[in-house]
């Protein structure tokens, strides 16, 4: 959740680990600091608040000398947002720094002990347990401190440590939160995303759980956890620095809402070839697919709102049971998995420690795992049987829209095949299907160049302080993300509820003012829907309707106000109607004067428990 930047090289390290700080911002944060050796020594500089601040104070010392060195900006855990309780933290010698990403689970245990030696913390923080345990291992050789100190340590890490006796040179450690390096002439870098060193290369590698790496300007050296060599595979990452700038756009949500069209089809279009949905990442034969008892989805977050869409694609076109999970309650409910299970994982960054958990409980129980994600090369990528990206391109906004969409698209994708491979779709059927998922990037423009329409309605209904959603089958499910998207960027209280499950309960809740999105597309259900509609009406609430363009004057007769998509194959409806609901999530967020981009208390990419 927390960014980690460093740098070692023949350049000032102060300004390149502002930069990769910046780019790290989206993550979510409140407090940052970096830790630069030069002549000075080692110079530490953090504070509570944004990045903005620190690099004030920064200036005001007159910059910090020295050509490596680490940044940091941390999410709050363990200890209230301050200056005191930022990174780097500082073992009590003054020898060692350390950024670090996770939580230490045993740290209570490992300060307990080092207090009983003499040691005096100054934070709150787990964090300040590593480098106070690495100053009590330290015996002149900073690797075998640090192999040390990690035995004693459970939890989870991304570690950058820098030692004052050894000023040429970055220790790195990861366990199930992510970690990267970056190769350059004559430097080497270290992040926790891509975004902060894109600037300076594109030649990069991804560490492994238990894996430790030592940075010079000149060298990378990879080991295990008992420093055996490792040899590690180079990547090459192919987007553009503008993908993570704003391009022009007020705000990256709204840039990303933007991209959505190029998104989905960059994503289906080259695996669709001769009239077929072509997966040459996959190796799932007819049989194995036949003879599947379950998929399980495992997902966090808006994935799992994908998920529960999928839920409706995927039964609907193989006839077989999918059931989905919460990736943080998977592991605690006993799941009924065997081998012939299929678990399709499915998270945007590919490191959310959760779903990456349920991942490996799922393989432990016996099933396949197939991924859904859109970092190449990230944990849960790595350790699945099959794994389908979403070409997407970076995601920066914290309220995911783009990585939605091509999720839902890559879920449609891999319906068709499997329902091909399975013989549960007639020809006829699975060319319209196909026909019309080629057709879902054009149909996305039309419904971005009615954003105006949209703007407009968000500032008639912004001032409601309540929301409820309603809809049923696939319209519930996009009405579930719509409701996730108002209230992460907004602030606002809203729910998400099966229409047929008004009258049990959540009715009550409705009077006069009240807002409700109702979510009208799907035709089988569509009368049913309705009904719902006018119970809600009769209470006296303010209803926005979304439904597809043919069934627009009918929903009209009952509702405030309308907004229509264009009407598709009913299995995509979702791809269609989410976009609506982002732009009006982010235009009452901009009417409410919120930080859109960086939503209060939450960060881009969860990899804590």
């Amino acid at each position: 959740m927390c960014g980690i930047v460093g740098f070692v090289g023949r350049k000032e390290a102060a300004p390149i680990l502002l930069e990769g700080l910046r780019r790290l911002e989206y993550r979510g944060y409140d407090s940052a600091g970096v830790a630069v050796y030069g002549s000075d020594g080692l110079q530490v500089v953090k504070t509570k608040g944004r990045i903005q601040a620190l690099a004030e104070q920064v200036e005001t010392r007159g910059g910090l000398n020295g050509s490596i060195g680490l940044g940091h900006t941390r999410w709050a855990t363990h200890g209230a947002p301050s200056d005191i309780n930022s990174h780097p933290h500082v073992s009590e010698n003054g020898r060692i720094a350390v950024v670090h990403n996770g939580i230490i689970e045993n740290y209570a245990e490992i300060r307990e002990f080092l207090e009983s030696t003499g040691v005096h913390f100054v934070s709150e923080t787990d964090t300040e347990v590593v480098a106070q345990l690495l100053e009590y291992y330290y015996q002149g050789n900073i690797l075998d401190a640090v192999t040390k100190a990690l035995h004693r340590i459970r939890g989870a890490y991304a570690l950058g440590i820098l030692c004052a006796d050894c000023p040429d040179r970055l220790i790195a450690a990861r366990k199930d939160s992510p970690l990267i390096l970056g190769f350059g002439e004559g430097f080497h870098v270290l992040a926790s995303d891509v975004t902060a060193v894109i600037e300076h290369t594109r030649d990069v590698c991804y560490l492994d759980d238990g894996e430790i790496a030592e940075l010079t300007a000149d060298h990378c050296w990879v080991y295990d956890a008992y420093l055996r060599p490792v040899e590690k595979e180079h990547r090459h990452v192919d987007w553009e620095i503008s993908a993570a700038e704003k391009g022009g756009y007020e705000h990256f949500m709204l840039k990303e809402i933007m991209e959505q069209p190029k998104a989905v089809r960059d994503t289906i279009t080259p695996r669709i070839r001769d009239g077929k949905v072509v997966l040459d990442e996959l190796e799932f034969s007819p049989e194995y697919l036949k003879n599947l008892d379950k998929i399980y989805i495992i997902a966090c977050g808006s994935s799992y709102h994908v998920g529960m869409a999928a839920k409706y694609v995927l039964e609907r076109l193989l006839r077989k049971p999918v059931e989905v999970a919460l990736a943080s309650e998977f592991r605690y409910c006993d799941p009924i998995v065997t081998e012939k299970t299929l678990a399709l994982v499915i998270s945007q960054s590919g490191e959310t420690i959760d779903t990456l958990a349920a991942l490996r409980e799922a393989k432990r129980l016996g099933a396949r795992v197939l991924s859904i994600v859109n970092v190449v090369g990230s944990s849960i990528a790595r350790e699945s049987d099959g794994v389908l990206y979403t070409w997407a391109g970076p995601e920066i906004a914290v309220a995911t829209t783009k990585a939605y969409s091509t999720q839902l698209a890559v879920v449609d994708l891999i319906g068709l095949a499997f329902a091909r491979a399975m013989g549960t779709i007639g020809e006829e059927e699975y060319a319209k299907l196909l026909a019309a998922l080629e057709d879902l990037p054009r149909q996305l423009e039309e419904v971005l160049s009615h954003r105006e329409q949209i703007q407009y309605l968000a500032s008639i209904y912004f001032n409601h302080p309540s929301v409820f959603f309603i809809g049923r089958n696939l319209d519930y499910a996009v009405g579930l993300e719509g409701s996730l998207k108002l209230k992460e960027i907004s602030y606002l209280h809203s729910e998400a509820y099966a229409a047929g499950e008004l009258k049990h309960g959540t009715i009550s809740l409705i009077e006069s003012g009240t807002l409700v999105v109702a979510l009208a597309g799907c035709r089988p259900v569509f009368e049913k829907t309705m009904s719902n509609v006018v119970e809600v009406k009769s209470r006296g609430a303010d209803v926005l309707g979304l439904t597809i363009a043919p069934l627009e004057e009918a929903v009209g007769k009952v509702v405030d106000h309308t907004l229509t998509v264009p009407e598709t194959h009913p299995l995509l409806l979702p791809s269609l109607e989410v976009v609506p609901m982002q732009l009006f999530a982010y235009y009452v967020a901009l009417m409410h004067g919120c930080d859109i981009d960086k939503p209060r208390n939450l960060a881009k990419s969860v990899t804590v428990e």
